[in-house]
């Protein structure tokens, strides 16, 4: 089995590897444009920050895997593997930490205008006036938007430096809220209006898409502050920047709407040129700590594929409970050549769709139990059939399962 990586990796990871007797190939400067090519006879993608577009994922006919060393997924076309029957991974939670740490260093070099104190006194200017002029930290108010694991890393950090903490997620009730020491916003605009200073740690996704829109920032009072580490595209751009010209809101971006591929490149954007604006080089996950973590779960989810055909932190398959199962048939049979395929022959005669099926051997592998989920009852004709096997079946039982 080959395993292209298509961004950078540890040596130690890549060993790991091949440890699992994978043959791997390392091309960690391959582009989105060349990668269609790359993936002849590729059965697991490992990427970072390469996208991952509908050409390359139909062209990847042994294709079976995509793990992102990430914890979001909008850089990989999850419909395209959906068709194509490609599973979609990635890890998240592990870069909690890292990104958090970056998040409150952007929170106090923004309120204590640390660069700007850095290019002045480079340029051989002394302002300690003008820069004494910071409100600190101890008291104000952090607008949290996203309570997972990296919201709730960056939570325990503002309140360790006395600020007060309000939260906002569609999944944060008032009892999980109050369990995390933070007040409990149900809109962001409400959010906005309570906040000195918002953070969003959100994933890009259809509903999170200008999650920070014009009417929320027009909550935000003059001189409040946005941090945004998560994805650009949380963030209506074009009300940002006004808001950032009309009410002097201080920016912090470690993401941006158009950026470089690989490690480094010609970068434009016109909102790092505006007044009271930080940027980073989205590093938000870029600690040793974090690329180590990240890269010991990418381990672990193509270790458990390789081996028992799982796959964890899986994103594009659907839950049993949002499956079409009607019905599921558990079959004892006999532990022989063929036995299964012609209960599935038979299955497909009748026109119903399997929709999900476990095998089980017994201790002597003399018998085995099949539990296959239907769309559909199945008939009385289709059990006669299976039944009729007396040689190769020992029972068959149908139970009830309720849709959707």
């Amino acid at each position: 089995m080959k395993v292209l990586v298509a961004d950078s990796f540890s040596l130690r990871h890549l060993e790991q590897l091949r440890e699992l007797g994978l043959e791997v190939e390392y091309q960690p400067q391959l582009g989105a444009d060349d990668l269609a090519a790359a993936l002849a006879g590729v059965h697991v993608l490992i990427v970072r920050s390469t996208r991952v577009g509908r050409e390359a994922i139909f062209g990847a006919t042994a294709l079976g895997l995509i793990v992102r060393a990430g914890a979001g997924v909008n850089t990989i076309d999850r419909q395209a593997a959906s068709e194509r029957g490609v599973f979609v991974a990635n890890c998240p939670g592990q870069n909690a930490v890292a990104v958090a740490e970056l998040t409150l260093g952007l929170l106090l070099a923004l309120d204590r205008r640390i660069p700007d104190q850095v290019a002045d006194l480079r340029r051989g200017i002394w302002n300690k006036s003008e820069y004494s002029k910071a409100q600190g930290l101890l008291g104000r108010t952090l607008g949290v938007v996203g309570t997972g694991a990296i919201g709730q890393a960056v939570i325990a950090r503002a309140r360790a430096f006395g600020m007060r903490v309000v939260a906002m997620s569609r999944s944060l009730t008032p009892e999980r809220a109050a369990a995390l020491g933070v007040g409990h916003a149900t809109t962001v605009a409400e959010l906005c209006g309570a906040a000195d200073a918002v953070t969003l740690h959100v994933p890009l996704t259809p509903e999170t898409r200008g999650l920070l829109g014009e009417a929320a920032i027009a909550r935000l009072r003059p001189g409040a502050i946005v941090i945004n580490t998560s994805r650009a595209e949380v963030v209506d751009g074009a009300a940002l920047r006004r808001a950032i010209v009309d009410k002097g809101l201080r920016v912090a971006l470690d993401v941006f709407e158009h950026e470089p591929e690989g490690g480094s490149g010609t970068f434009v954007d016109d909102i790092v040129g505006l007044p009271g604006v930080y940027g980073t080089h989205h590093v938000g996950a870029s600690t040793e700590q974090a690329q180590n973590a990240i890269a010991d779960e990418t381990v672990r989810i193509v270790r458990a594929f390789v081996q028992g055909g799982e796959v964890p932190n899986c994103v594009n398959v659907l839950p049993p409970q949002k499956t079409l199962v009607r019905a599921e048939l558990v079959v004892r049979h006999k532990d022989r050549i063929g036995v299964l395929a012609e209960v599935l022959a038979a299955i497909r005669r009748h026109q119903i769709n399997v929709e999900q099926m476990q095998n089980q051997i017994f201790e002597g592998a003399q018998a085995a139990c099949a539990r296959i989920r239907l769309s559909a009852r199945p008939s009385a004709e289709l059990l006669a059939e299976i039944r009729s096997r007396t040689d190769e079946i020992i029972h068959v039982d149908v139970l009830e399962v309720g849709g959707p």
